[in-house]
């Protein structure tokens, strides 16, 4: 079943199109689609981190969960879908806080980030196949490291820092 993201202007007004996600085509330049990260937090202090299938675009890399939201949904419940799909995590809307957008031109995207601060560990992941195929619980400095060593995706992690910085990076 194919899926359909709704399409916005450059200031989120809703253009009243769908957009057929499908890798061959390209979004019409200057019309965007709203894509959701969440940075999972354990009791612990430790993030969630998941590794992207190999056959997908940047195959192999690590993450945080997220994903597109869906024709006719809300960003935060689109979110609270991404995380149960690629990890198994049940969060309800309330557990999710938002923490800010950015828009990135090139892609189309509009990224709005949650925070989830959950009671979870390993037991208590289940990656969804053909999405991920690896998590580990990591510190913001583990992630730091991980991405100036080319295995986490570059541009989320310049993301994370400016959205989540004064949080976890400069963190106790």
């Amino acid at each position: 079943m194919p899926e359909y993201w709704d399409l916005y202007d450059r200031q989120l007004m809703p253009l009243g199109k769908k957009y057929e996600r499908d890798d061959s085509k390209r979004m019409p330049k200057g019309e965007f689609h709203i894509v959701v990260d969440i940075l999972s937090q354990n009791k612990e202090g430790r993030l969630l981190i998941t590794k992207r299938y190999e056959g997908k675009p940047y195959g192999g890399m690590w993450e945080i969960s997220g994903g597109s939201v869906l024709s006719g949904e809300k960003p935060i419940d689109g979110a609270v879908r991404e995380l149960c799909e690629e990890t198994g995590l049940k969060a309800t809307p309330d557990e999710l806080r938002y923490m800010g957008q950015i828009i990135r031109e090139a892609s189309g995207c509009v990224h709005n980030f949650y925070l989830y601060e959950g009671d979870f560990d390993e037991s208590d992941i289940t990656l969804q196949e053909g999405e991920t195929v690896d998590f580990k619980l990591v510190t913001p400095q583990e992630i730091e490291k991980m991405s100036q060593n080319g295995e986490f995706l570059d541009f989320l992690y310049n993301r994370i820092r400016a959205v989540y910085g004064d949080i976890f990076f400069y963190h106790k």
